[in-house]
This record gives C-alpha cells, sequence and structure tokens, in this order.
C-alpha cells in the first residue's frame, strides 16, 4: 500500500530543537527510521542555511532544508541553493537604512549567510531571549562595519531580515509597535513572528508554506502526502499548506487553534511522538 506521508517537514527552534538547541535522541531515532523507510524529512525553519545543524541533519538522513521562512531552499550536504527568492534590493537598502535607526537588533540572511552590525555585538546579550538564542545569534552571524552600507555597496539580495527588540524596565519592547506599523503598512512585504517577540520580514508571498509547495514539486511529491510541525506564527502558513499540520505542544495557541493535530512539546520529544503516530500508527506512552 503507497504510504500516506511522504514528506515531513520539521521547523527548529522550538520544534526539533530542545530549549537548550540540542536535538534528542529520540528524536534523532525516529526522523532516521522515517528516513529509512522512505520519508522525505526536511527543515523549514526561519534561520539561514549557516544556522544549519548540518552534521546531524546528515547524519539522520536529512538532505533538504527550506530556509529564510522560505525565501531560500537548499539541498543541505552542498549547499546547493534550489530556490531563491529575495527582496529587491532597492527596498532592502531602504529598509535596512529605516531600521538602523531604530533601538533594535537587526539581521540580514543572504544567499545562505547571515549579517549583522558590529555596533550591536556588545549589546546581544541585553535582548530578552534565552541564553542558547543569545549564544546562536553571537556564533552565527558575521558582524560588518555600517550595516547599510555594506549591504549598499555589495548589492546584497536579502532573503530575509529578522528583528529582535530590547524591553525596558517597564516591560515594554522599545520601537516594537513603531517598527510593526512601518513593516505592515508596506504591501511588498511580508511580516510574520518567529518568537521571543521577534519580527520577520520576506517579499510578500515568500512564506514557508511556498517553500513547502516548491520542494515537494521538485521531489514529485503530491501536497497530499506532506506534514508539517512547527510552533509559532511563521510556522502557519506551512500547518494549512500541508495535508497534516502538527502544532507542538509548546506552540502558541492560535498555531494549535489552525493545527490538524497537537503533539507533545519540543521538551518531551514532540516531533518524535508525532512522527510515530501519524506515519507509522505507533502508540507512544507517555
Amino acid at each position: 500500500m503507497e504510504k500516506a506521508i511522504k514528506l515531513v517537514a520539521l521547523d527548529l527552534d522550538g520544534t526539533l530543537f530542545r530549549p537548550d538547541k540540542s536535538i534528542s535522541s529520540e528524536n534523532k531515532e525516529a526522523i532516521t527510521e522515517a528516513v529509512q523507510d522512505g520519508v522525505q524529512v526536511v527543515v523549514s525553519t526561519g534561520r539561514p542555511y549557516c544556522g544549519l545543524p548540518l552534521k546531524e541533519l546528515e547524519e539522520m538522513g536529512v538532505c533538504y532544508a527550506i530556509t529564510a521562512n522560505g525565501a531560500g531552499i537548499y539541498r543541505v550536504s552542498q549547499k546547493e541553493c534550489l530556490y531563491s527568492d529575495c527582496m529587491d534590493n532597492q527596498l532592502s537598502v531602504e529598509l535596512v537604512e529605516r531600521l538602523d535607526q531604530m533601538d533594535i537588533h537587526m539581521d540580514l540572511f543572504a544567499e545562505g549567510d547571515s549579517y549583522s552590525d558590529e555596533k550591536l555585538y556588545d549589546k546581544i546579550d541585553l535582548l530578552p531571549i534565552p541564553k542558547p538564542m543569545q549564544a546562536y545569534i553571537q556564533s552565527s552571524r558575521s558582524f560588518v562595519k555600517n550595516l547599510p552600507q555594506y549591504v549598499r555597496d555589495r548589492k546584497i539580495q536579502i532573503q530575509k531580515i529578522t528583528m529582535n527588540f530590547y524591553q525596558g524596565e517597564d516591560g515594554i519592547y522599545t520601537d516594537y509597535e513603531k517598527v510593526l506599523r512601518m513593516l505592515s503598512a508596506d504591501e511588498r512585504l511580508e511580516v510574520v513572528s518567529g518568537g521571543y517577540h521577534n519580527l520577520e520580514i520576506t517579499k510578500k508571498g515568500t512564506t514557508k508554506g511556498k517553500g513547502l509547495h516548491i520542494l515537494a514539486d521538485l521531489l514529485n511529491i503530491p501536497m497530499e502526502q506532506t506534514m508539517a510541525c512547527g510552533d509559532t506564527q511563521n510556522d502557519m502558513d506551512i500547518l494549512q499548506a500541508a495535508a497534516i499540520g502538527v502544532a507542538m505542544g509548546n506552540a502558541t495557541e492560535e498555531v494549535k487553534q489552525n493545527a490538524d493535530f497537537v503533539t507533545l512539546s519540543n521538551e518531551e520529544d514532540g516531533v518524535a511522538y508525532a512522527i510515530r503516530k501519524l506515519l507509522f500508527g505507533v502508540p507512544v506512552k507517555k
């Protein structure tokens, strides 16, 4: 009998990753089992290619990654870009120049790499995000002098911009509302949150869901045979696009309400639970 699900797309932060950004042995085993049974397990993340756990993905047999919220699709082992959908260069320059004036931390993703302004490096530990996420940002970014000038001079093709916000003593996120209003008013942009009260922008219409459609088509897998797992707003589109949308137990209420199935949390091997229950019908004791 033909297998019902042939492609499983997994978000990383808050989904496959535990809070310390590691992948549990249970999740690794379940993914390996699925791959060995002929299922394409792929990554679907807001991270750039350079933020992928490449060694672990290779060990599990994961060959493809939808990155930067769908703006870049890669063959993991060779960093071969199969699809890219960047923002207009002039728009990118304008956005970076305007956002650079705000009291925020801004990261740019381009051609699988990530960039930030060197003036922000010493302020990463002030961001109200978990220490493992702070460490990830510090280790994965290329910090350059005068980011707007860097983008302008090199005509960098930006796949995605991520903004994290500092928090005042009153608990209010500095410049968040101002930035959100500015970005939401621009019809050329797709604006979502990937967690930790951040904002993420791509070209209008560029989403993880669109990325899933493109990758499934490249792999000759019908959308009716796809499943996706996620936890935050930037996963909503792909959960709705897939035949089975799975929300993590730690997902936002909005994501849970729009999912077909709610699994366990990322601290309880929720990915492994969903794979074994929905793909193989294996009862899992928890």
